[in-house]
């Protein structure tokens, strides 16, 4: 089995429960979901779904929502959480995000990427990952796609193992110089890749995207998070206003655990455009 396969059927529910821990994460993403989407009803094809958290948001909204996932398990708990809830979702398909189905050529009018590039090593799988994802969209459809940030696991270091850049000296230059943790015996997390800020753009345009917005997903308070996510009525959504307007400040992508893409696959030039220049 794969190991990222195997690390999210291990426990999906952890999965389902850590946007709870982290809800500044998933408000600042569901804003740009709802700022950048088109109106609903419209086909979204959610890659490296897991078990739900952000289907289930859109379907309530109209969107008619496919799942993708290398965890069967995580697949299970979000059909069981979407039937708990009283929301249908289509069947979903246990995939690669560098292989959907062939069927799927300019099908969706748009596609959720949060989550699969947080796992491919090497840059030939990130992009082939995303040009999958341009194959899948209409012309003009829109590409959501997240990444963990290259100083998120060095934050998280610092409060929990910091001795580990000097135990680990190899890994440690490896990490920082580029992005790059495999797994080892003892991790927590499978293979995983750090994405420095200056990388998304070029990644994105090389699978073909044009760019809408980049923005970090917990704005200024990475790290900082635990009374505000605990925060409720006027206060939390001041917060959440925020740091959505935080997160698009170039010089804070850095501080973010998460980033979010926002692109647009290019429509097609008109006809009359054609002929004109023909």
């Amino acid at each position: 089995m794969n190991p990222v396969e195997a690390h999210y059927d291990r426990d999906p529910q952890r999965e389902w429960e850590r946007l709870e821990r982290h809800r500044t994460e998933f408000a600042v993403t569901c804003l740009a979901l709802e700022e950048h989407l088109p109106s609903p009803p419209g086909v979204i094809l959610d890659v490296g779904a897991g078990p739900g958290r952000y289907a289930l948001h859109l379907a309530r909204q109209g969107y008619r929502v496919v799942l993708v996932d290398l965890s069967r398990r995580s697949l299970d708990l979000a059909l069981e959480m979407a039937a708990q809830a009283g929301i249908y979702l289509p069947p979903p398909v246990h995939a690669d995000a560098r292989a959907l189905p062939a069927e799927y050529d300019e099908q969706f009018d748009a596609v959720l990427l949060m989550g699969p590039l947080y796992h491919l090593m090497t840059a030939e799988d990130r992009t082939t990952a995303v040009r999958e994802a341009w194959r899948v969209l209409r012309p003009g459809g829109y590409i959501f796609a997240a990444f963990i940030t290259r100083y998120a696991p060095l934050r998280d270091l610092a409060n929990h193992s910091p001795e580990w850049i000097l135990e680990h000296p190899d890994r440690f230059r490896a990490l920082l110089e580029d992005g790059l943790n495999p797994a080892y015996e003892s991790s927590a997390f499978p293979d995983s890749y750090f994405a420095h800020p200056d990388d998304i753009l070029p990644l994105m345009a090389e699978g073909g995207f044009e760019t809408r917005a980049l923005l970090g997903c917990e704005g200024i308070i990475a790290g900082h998070e635990e009374m505000v996510n605990d925060l409720a009525g006027e206060a939390w959504t001041a917060w959440v206003s925020l740091n959505y307007r935080l997160g698009r400040e170039p010089s804070l992508y850095g501080a973010a655990d998460h980033l979010l893409y926002v692109g647009v696959r290019p429509a097609a030039p008109y006809q009359d455009d054609l002929m004109a220049t023909g």
